[in-house]
């Protein structure tokens, strides 16, 4: 616009180009798909994860272990919540 101006302004000949006001194209690039295997994965890494705290807390429970089954379980968790929060946000993200 301000191009177009100042050739006016400066009495110059515009090219055809500046003078085509109107949207030629419009290029739309897709975000990244889901990917199913990967949450596929997520999900039986998630059950497994289920599994290994039933199966502590039973063991904590049963046996006098030195230690809160915490100890073992919530390490557990926060990582594969930090890494299930990754591949979410960087899908949303695109």
């Amino acid at each position: 616009m301000f191009t177009s101006f100042l050739h006016l302004l400066a009495r110059r000949a515009t090219s055809e180009a500046h003078h085509d006001p109107f949207i030629r194209e419009v290029v739309v690039r897709e975000r990244d798909a889901r990917n199913p295997r990967a949450e596929r994965v997520i999900f039986v890494c998630w059950i497994l994860i289920a599994v290994k705290h039933v199966a502590i807390i039973w063991v904590c429970q049963r046996y006098p272990v030195p230690f809160h089954q915490l100890w073992i379980n919530f390490p557990t968790w926060l990582l594969g919540t930090l890494a299930t929060g990754i591949y979410f946000w960087r899908i949303r993200r695109g």
